[in-house]
Formats: C-alpha cells, structure tokens, sequence
C-alpha cells in the first residue's frame, strides 16, 4: 500500500489546501501522507481548465467571483459538465443546472434529504505523534506557503481532526449517518485513534445528536501478543458496532510487515468468530487491495497474497454467521491510472481482484459477503469515470446492489459532498451494459442508488429510520450553520504532484 513519505518526498509536493484547484470535484489525485500522489492527467488538465472557463462566464453572469460561483449549487453542476464533456456523456446532469441558480437549488432540495450512511470514515486524535501528518500544515507554510499561517482551519493536525471531521462530513455534506474507523500499524502509538478513542467519538458526536449518529469499530490485530485479551475488552467494555481488520498486517509497510494473516486460518481465527458470534458483534469489515503495480516485486515474500480475497469465499463458508465486509471493493490498482485495467476488462470483462470478489456468493454459495467502496470509487470516479463504472456494474452483477455498501474514506479527501454526488450522477454506460449483462444505475434517488448510499447500511445495522435526523442536536446546528456558515471549502487536504 505504500509508505509514509520522507522529507525528501514531500519537499517534491505541494499542500493540496493550497496548490489543487478548489473544484468541488478533486481534478488530480491527492495523498494524505501515506503515498506518492500521481501526476494530473491530461484529461483531468482537460477537466479543470474546463471547470474554470465555465465558471469563469456563469459566475460573472451571475455577479459571483470564481471561488464562490464553485462553492455554489451551480459549480458543483458545472464540474459534472466539464466530465463529461472530456469523458463522455457518464454522469447525469443538466447545463442549466450549471447556469441557473433555481434549476440547480431544486435538485439540490429534492435530495438533500436523501439517507446517506458513510461506512468508513477517519480522523486523528489530538496528540497524535506522526510528523508526516500532524506537521503536514507546518511543513508547508515553513516551506512553500507562509500566508498558511493565518489560515483559520489552523496549521499540523488540526485539519485532520475532530472538529473538522464533524464539519465536513455532517454539515458540509450530506451524510446523515457514519461509521468511524482506524488503522492498526506495527507501531501501536501511530494508530489513529486508539479503541477507546473511536469509542469516545462517537460517544460525543451521538451525544451532540441526541441519537446514533455515528457507529465504530474496534481494531483487532492477529498474531500481535495479546490481540485476543484485546478482542475481550473490547466486547466487555468497548462494544463496538463492528469490527475493522487488515490481513496485510501493516497497511503502510507491507514490505516489512510482522503479522499478515487470513481470514479462512481456522487455528488462529475460529477463537475469535467463536467470540464475536457469542457476543453478537458479528460484522468484520477488512481492508483488501490498493497494492502499487509492482506489488508482485515491490513486495518480498509473497505478503501481497494477504491483500487478495482469496481466503474471504471460505472463511463466509466456514463461519456464516458471520458477515464480511471488504473494504475498498479490494480493488488492486492504486498508484495508477485505472485505464490499463480498463483496457483489460474491456477485453476479458476481469477487474482485478474485484471479479475474485464478485464471484464469491455463486463460487461458494454463501449471502455473507459485502463489499464497501471507499478509496476505489474516490480515485476512480475522478481520474476514470467509465472504469468507476465497470467496477460497479462488476460488483452489483456479482454480489447483488443489495451487499453494496457506500464509504468514502473522508476526512482524507476533505468533505464526501463530492462522492455523493458523483455517485449520484453516475450512469453505467449502455455499450458497457448491453456488452456484460449490468443492470443501469437508475436516477439519483432510485431504489439501486439509494440502496448502496444509505439503506443497505442502515437495514445491515439495524438504525431507526424514521428518527426525524433534521431535529436533532447535530441537524439543528447544521441547519443555521447552513443559514449563517461560510459553505462548503471545497478543499482536500493531503498533497499533490505541483502542476506543470
């Protein structure tokens, strides 16, 4: 999955807050620290010169500076136009919706109201230690940007923790309901939240709203000494809504990673499903794929073997009582431009490790297994929608819409706002349906999207649906934040590749 960047590296970027273009779509891939960025693309150069031409004429029409005509319903519309325009006709939206404040106000009001529940989300505790994170902001204005240091957002970690997690992802988007995760390196002190502290949070946000809000995970680490004492306190005392777990071992040192692991080990697994089962907490989310091209040689020994699905098709037959949800979709590609596994599904109809995972429920008989979208759809969607398309269609013929999780890896990516809506929007194209058998997408707020946005999640974790979420704590301060707040920023943060 790659390493965390050196000085050296970094000194080779720039803060994406303040070198990407402030599209309400990302137009280049951003890293958070754990990977080198890749380089913009000519179509995504393409997009972005064309976002800002249009709103360079819409916003003067409408006596609006660029910055706020793209934080507007209409910029949002307009980055969609400029897609299709560079990638063709993939995701469904009107030019007036670009042009006309009413016309993009309308759609916006028709879903807002929309049930999103975000599966995986992130943020970093307040004393949190790694440099390449928490001195991120600092490293910056030192080096490339001093006006950094008047920014309000704050410089280092501040922008990766709690309260603008909070901002983005629940009043900044349109997520209703969420579900907090982490990340269990070999190094315990560079996790970002520790069990008790992911706990915490969604104590805090649950108790600003008055209800469940935001769910969590507990991380659990085979092989490390003492995982299994960890599983029993966090059952007795931690009672986590489900589980998080990375059979990589490492997920940012794969290549000297102590403890990788399978699901399907009935030696070193059994006790635990045996645990979980008897305590009722029987959903375990794992991390798979997002390995580097070269991960067959970059990665010595094998250990990528553990971030395939290989041992998921057994382990759901074995323990079916159990439901696994992969994370990421165990897309493989990661550092790259998807159009080389473009290529090759266009001629063979694989994605992979994707199909490997499609194929499970048939291959295996079993209704256990669910995927979450996470990073693959966020990269994909962005660098190649008609890819992001294939990798749907490929999961939904496969697994059914109903086993189709929505996540988006936020705050990484700042706010999901963007995700959502290009989820939204997006259509499977017809030759790509006629071709290999995929059902469309539908509309917006159709049975197939608002499904995998918000339902299935929600019917999966038993959450009240007919709770009024507009009433509550968090929806009343969203809405005058809404009335009175500055708006969306429209920034990521991370760093990208300097433009050219």
């Amino acid at each position: 999955m790659g390493i965390y960047l050196s000085e050296q590296e970094r000194s080779q970027l720039q803060p994406a807050e303040m070198a990407a273009c402030q599209s309400p779509v990302p137009t280049q891939v951003i890293s958070n620290g754990e990977f080198n960025p890749l380089p913009q693309t000519p179509q995504q150069r393409r997009v972005e010169s064309r976002i800002s031409e249009l709103a360079e004429v819409n916003g003067r029409r409408l006596g609006m500076d660029r910055r706020g005509f793209l934080r507007s319903a209409c910029g949002l519309a307009t980055a969609f136009v400029a897609m299709n325009e560079v990638y063709g006709p993939l995701f469904s939206v009107e030019r007036a919706e670009a042009a006309q404040p009413d016309a993009a106000a309308a759609r916006s009001a028709r879903i807002s109201h929309q049930f999103v529940f975000d599966d995986q989300l992130h943020f970093v505790r307040d004393d949190y230690p790694w440099a390449g994170i928490a001195d991120l902001a600092k490293y910056a204005a030192a080096h490339w940007n001093p006006a950094m240091r008047n920014d309000p957002v704050g410089l280092g970690v501040s922008r990766y923790k709690f309260d603008n997690f909070l901002k983005e992802v629940y009043f900044d988007s349109d997520t209703r309901v969420g579900l907090l995760s982490g990340a269990p390196f070999d190094n315990a002190d560079n996790w970002f939240l520790s069990n008790d502290q992911i706990r915490q949070a969604a104590e805090t946000v649950n108790n600003i709203a008055g209800r469940q809000r935001l769910l969590f995970h507990s991380l659990f680490t085979p092989k490390r000494p003492g995982w299994l004492e960890e599983v029993d306190r966090c059952i007795a005392s931690v009672r986590p809504t489900s589980w998080k777990g990375y059979t990589i071992g490492d997920p940012l040192s794969p290549q000297t990673t102590k403890y990788p692991w399978r699901l399907d080990d009935a030696a070193l697994m059994g006790p635990f499903y045996d645990r979980i089962v008897k305590a009722g907490i029987t959903t375990v989310c794992i991390h798979k794929g997002l390995m580097p091209k070269d991960y067959e040689t970059s990665i010595p020994g094998g250990a990528w073997r553990y971030a395939n699905v290989d041992d998921v098709g057994l382990a759901a037959k074995q323990w079916p009582q159990v439901d696994f949800v992969i994370y990421h979709s165990a897309l493989r590609a990661f550092l790259e431009d998807p159009q080389s596994e473009l290529d090759k599904f266009e001629r063979t109809g694989e994605i992979d490790w994707v199909s490997d995972l499609a194929r499970i429920p048939e291959k295996f008989g079993v209704n256990n297994v669910y995927c979450d979208l996470g990073t693959s759809f966020a990269i994909s969607a962005v660098t190649n929608p008609r890819f992001c398309a294939a990798m749907l269609g490929t999961l939904i013929k496969g697994l059914g819409h109903e086993q189709v999780f929505w996540g988006t890896d936020s705050v990484w990516y700042g706010s999901p706002q963007w995700q959502i809506e290009a989820f939204r929007r997006l259509e499977i194209p017809e030759d790509m349906q006629k071709r290999f058998g995929f059902a469309p997408l539908g509309a917006a707020d159709g049975s197939v999207k608002s499904d995998i946005l918000g339902y299935n999640a929600a019917r999966h974790y038993r959450i009240d649906l007919a709770a009024d979420l507009n009433r509550d704590g968090i929806g009343q301060v969203k809405a005058a934040y809404l009335e009175h707040g500055p708006g969306r920023s429209n920034l990521a943060y991370g760093y990208v590749v300097p433009r050219g």
